[in-house]
């Protein structure tokens, strides 16, 4: 009982936030509720005609044909109207649905692009993906089932009520008490199957983001020969889909033969009621107005069959759109301040760590009371094993991920204080792991900075070294790529987001394993194509090949998120410490 005080609680609030984006097409919902009232006052009109037509025909060879033909013109112009206003209905109903849609999955979309990368990072992708496509989906196709179904349902069972009271009250008692029991059932039913349909939507989203990551991984899947575990996994989530939809689907479709059965109690008391009726002495009612009685009996009944589809329906579709409204609804990266203040804003690279702590977990401490002072201009190597640290700094050098206590200055200023888009214009990044965007080489190089010229891309490819391999491509800088970069190696993808970042030249740079994955000749030609971009340049250089980072001013060594060392590369060697260590497990030589 109290999870289905909290499921239609929950499906209330539910429809509140709907109604929100339903203001904006006010005057569309508004004539199609009008138009709506019409079709329906024109559909219970065609009973009255067609009774009036049969008490027309009294007996065998007195028929009134002439006035029969009158009231067939009638029927026929009513029928003509009603298919012409319920196909601008549906017309005013679709722009409704899909407006709607556009505007939740355009304010959803916009979320991500605010969120802060924690909650990217705690979410698998598969499922943001679920809850923006297949999830909006299904909620369009329930609310356009609502538009379309229920408020034509409503409007035609009190036209009904109406024109059946009109004929004979005493009958129309019979059907407003029987009827309520198909409501009993479809509300019982509707209770029982929207944690059925929550539980589909869940799975729905799992099973989504597992495709999603192993058509991401195939090559690395049939590498290691996991094709058989994948598809085991892959048929178990599969399974539990298939099961919690057909549970779904087998307890939601009880409600519709429930619910004839019900109303077709309701038919066979009428009729009989009616027919005894019109047969008994001083006859209430003709033998056309029990034909009217018991089309208006029918038409009575129909809607709610409808309207306890309408409500499955919604089950699953509320169940989806609380998916949507929970992603739209979770909490924003604090909004940033003093744009304006650092809008021209040009950093000279003093960047300082004054007694930083951060952990991605309060359980789990990961940095603490780190401090460290960098000049303009400098080259900043950071190595340690694993685990220690060093792309962490990066998050926080970023604003990926803001300090948990201390700060970290540029030039002086908290970058707290520094908006976003203005501390990550200034730095220049290159990881390890490379991203490309469907679109063309130039496009791709261009992405920084869309407004360079031809003749700039080209520039920032040949000091990155990827000219020459561009060139040898079927359309050079115009071909095509899809956002993976499937027919580039995984070297010539790394030149071409190096070329990216040539592109922007911006004031710092961060170098995460960027030559992880080119070969040594070419990597030497890098280096020297980044000396020449890190001149004058304050640079962050990550690099697990400690051959990389000879030439740093300063090199920091991490363990456990503490620097245990810092100093040039020549320093450290003396020392004999750490580095020394982790420097000659690289370049030992066998004996």
């Amino acid at each position: 009982m109290k999870s289905n005080k909290i499921s239609l609680g929950s499906n209330l609030k539910t429809f509140v936030k709907i109604l929100k984006y339903l203001k904006i097409y006010k005057l569309h919902f508004i004539l199609s509720l009008v138009l709506s009232l019409i079709t329906v006052a024109l559909t219970l009109y065609v009973p009255i005609l067609v009774g009036q037509a049969i008490d027309m025909a009294v007996g065998v060879g007195n028929v009134d044909m002439n006035s029969i033909v009158d009231i067939l013109i009638k029927i026929g112009i009513a029928v003509i109207i009603t298919a012409i206003l319920q196909w601008i209905i549906n017309v005013l109903n679709n722009r409704m649905t899909y407006g709607i849609i556009k505007n939740v999955r355009h304010e959803a979309f916009v979320k991500i692009q605010n969120f802060p990368l924690s909650y990217i990072d705690a979410h698998r992708s598969g499922e943001i993906v679920s809850r923006i496509i297949t999830d909006v989906d299904q909620f369009a196709d329930g609310l356009l089932l609502g538009f379309t179904q229920f408020f034509v349902g409503i409007m035609t069972i009190l036209g009904t009520l109406i024109f059946m009271f009109a004929i004979s009250p005493a009958i129309t008692l019979i059907v407003v008490l029987v009827t309520p029991l198909s409501l009993f059932v479809a509300a019982f039913i509707a209770k029982k199957t929207h944690s059925m349909f929550k539980l589909q939507s869940e799975i729905r989203g799992e099973q989504t983001a597992f495709i999603d990551e192993m058509i991401t991984g195939h090559k690395l899947v049939v590498a290691f020969g996991r094709e058989k575990q994948v598809q085991e996994d892959f048929d178990e989530v599969n399974g539990r889909l298939s099961s919690a939809s057909l549970r779904a689907i087998f307890f939601s479709s009880l409600t519709n033969p429930s619910t004839r059965f019900v109303n077709s109690i309701v038919y066979a008391a009428v009729a009989l009621v009616g027919a005894m009726l019109c047969i008994s002495s001083g006859a209430s009612i003709s033998v056309g107005m029990l034909s009217s009685f018991l089309s208006y009996s029918t038409q009575y009944t129909k809607p709610f069959n409808e309207i306890s589809g309408v409500i499955t329906e919604l089950q699953n579709s509320l169940a989806c759109a609380a998916k949507v409204f929970e992603l739209i609804e979770a909490p924003e990266q604090e909004p940033d301040t003093n744009i304006e203040v650092f809008e021209s804003a040009k950093f000279k690279g003093d960047v300082e760590f004054d007694n930083v702590s951060f952990s991605y977990t309060d359980s789990k401490p990961l940095i603490s009371n780190f401090n460290i002072k960098v000049s303009a201009g400098q080259r900043i190597a950071i190595v340690g094993p694993t685990g220690c640290g060093k792309t962490t700094l990066i998050n926080l050098l970023m604003r990926f991920y803001d300090v948990n206590d201390g700060e970290i200055k540029i030039d002086g200023a908290p970058s707290r204080d520094i908006p976003r888009s203005v501390v990550r214009r200034s730095f220049g990044m290159v990881l390890q792991d490379t991203w490309l965007s469907d679109g063309t080489i130039r496009d791709n190089i261009a992405f920084g900075n869309p407004d360079a010229t031809d003749d700039e891309i080209i520039a920032a490819a040949k000091m990155a070294h990827a000219h020459s391999f561009i060139r040898r491509l079927p359309q050079g800088y115009n071909t095509p790529i899809n956002e993976d970069g499937a027919s580039l190696s995984q070297g010539q993808k790394q030149l071409l987001c190096i070329a990216r970042v040539i592109l922007c030249l911006p004031e710092m740079l961060i170098l995460d394993e960027a030559t992880s994955s080119i070969d040594t000749r070419t990597e030497m030609r890098i280096q020297k194509a980044f000396a020449s971009m890190m001149s004058g340049r304050t640079s962050f250089i990550v690099a697990h090949r400690l051959s990389t980072i000879r030439e740093a001013d300063l090199i920091l060594v991490m363990n456990n998120g503490n620097v245990i060392e810092q100093g040039t590369h020549d320093e450290l060697l003396e020392k004999k410490g750490f580095y020394h260590n982790l420097y000659n497990s690289q370049f030992a030589r066998e004996e």
